[in-house]
Order: structure tokens, then sequence, then C-alpha cells
């Protein structure tokens, strides 16, 4: 893992002396593109306002990966279970990814309010199709010939299903998983830049109507390290539930 984090370290402090060094050889005005420095400053300087604002999209985050997974896992099942269910639901699922997020976050604000819940709902249906594909797909995949077997020996549907299906769609879903947190951040910030008084996505906004850019570069890296830490965290889940893929990766 640490050799893996060398070259693209290398690779960010080089471009970050390259921008310190082209704004003060510029001389570019801090509105427009703060220097590093600045942004470093602001980062020490507004720590607590910037945690606490982390916080609060953390929250809206979780909620609503929690929400997509719950929903997208069990539809999921269900489509896998009763064809004709599959039919009817699939093609919704996939026309709902072709309406813009931002199209339907003033909805979403209205109907749910400026609170927690339209945040959530936001960041759901954004965490929902790539869950509910993957997990689908999964269970779909699984090896016909261990199937057969199962079916030789009289195993009944259920058995099969969390026997030898279940297990073969679990990389595929902590695959949708990992998608899915890494664009949850998205709808949670599009629903605080929507309607909202607090969160990462209110801050920016407040900062850049006030000329604080180094604020809104400072709320973006917060954002950025939330957003690969919830990614890390499926990563280790995934190599708790299913210890013989870190056997594999081992050799």
């Amino acid at each position: 893992m640490t050799k893996r984090l060398i070259y693209p370290a290398i690779l960010l402090i080089l471009f970050v002396l390259f921008w310190e060094l082209m704004v003060r050889q510029f001389q570019v005005p801090h509105y427009i593109l703060p220097a590093p420095t600045r942004i470093l400053r602001t980062l020490t300087g507004q720590q607590s306002l910037l945690l606490h604002h982390t916080l609060v999209t953390l929250e809206e985050i979780l909620a609503g990966f929690l929400l997509a997974f719950v929903v997208g896992v069990g539809l999921a099942f269900l489509m896998f279970q009763f064809p004709i269910l599959e039919k009817t639901f699939y093609p919704i699922v996939i026309g709902s990814q072709t309406i813009p997020v931002f199209a339907i976050a003033p909805l979403l604000v209205l109907w749910f309010g400026y609170g927690l819940p339209s945040k959530v709902v936001m960041a759901a249906l954004i965490v929902f199709f790539p869950i509910v594909v993957n997990t689908l797909d999964g269970l779909k995949g699984a090896d016909s010939d261990a199937v057969n077997l199962l079916r030789i020996l009289k195993a009944n549907r259920w058995q099969i299903l969390w026997k030898v299906r279940v297990p073969s769609a679990l990389p595929f879903v902590f695959s949708g998983c990992k998608i899915g947190i890494s664009v949850s951040t998205i709808g949670a910030i599009i629903g605080e830049w929507v309607g909202s008084k607090e969160g990462l996505g209110y801050l920016m906004l407040h900062a850049n109507a006030q000329l604080q850019i180094s604020l809104i570069f400072a709320s973006l890296i917060y954002l950025t390290i939330l957003g690969v830490s919830l990614f890390y965290l499926i990563v280790l889940m995934e190599r708790w539930v299913m210890p013989w893929k870190r056997l594999s990766e081992a050799r």
C-alpha cells in the first residue's frame, strides 16, 4: 500500500509546488486563485469551522448511502427472484439515471424541506443505481456448474441462493458500493447548494459570495479527504467480509 502511494504523492507535491510558483510569478490575485500556502493557512485557521460542516455532510452521505444500500440490494434480490419485477423495475431504474440531479434537487427540497431528509434522498438517488445494477449482475453471474451441482444434490432455491449466488455476488456488491460511496458526495453537495444552512456545500457557496476562494479550496480538500476515506473504509469492509480475496491479493 505504501509503495502505491509514493508516485501519486510525488506527483501531488510537484503540482502544488508548480501552482505556488506560478501564482507568485504572475501575481495572481488571491480572490481568483489563491496560493497553496494561503489555502494551508485557511485549513489551519478555520479548522473548527471546516470540521463542523464536514460532519454535517458526512451524516448526509452515510444516511443516503445506507438508504440506497438497503433499498438497492433488496430490489436487486427481488428482481432476481421474480423476473416479472425485473421486467417492470429495471427500465425504471435505468430511466431514473437519465434525469439530471440538478433538475430534481429543487423538488426534493420542496418536498422534504431544507433539513437532512432532502440531502439524504439526493445522495441515495445517486448511490442507488450502481448498487442495484452490480448486485443484480452478481446474482446472475454465479457459477452455473456450482448451481447445477446443488440442484443435483436436491438443494432448494433458497439454499442455492445463499450458498452459491450470494457469495458470488459479493464482489459485485462491493464494487457497486465503492462506486456509490465515491459519488455520494455529489448528491450531498448538490442538495446543500440548492437549499441548506450547514454542510461543505453551503460553506462553499457562502465563501464564494464573500470571495473567500481559499476557503472554497479548503472545503474541497476536506470533501476529497472525506470521499477517499469512505472509499477505503468500504475496501477494508470488503477484505473483512471476503478474506479469500485478501489472500489472493497477497499472492
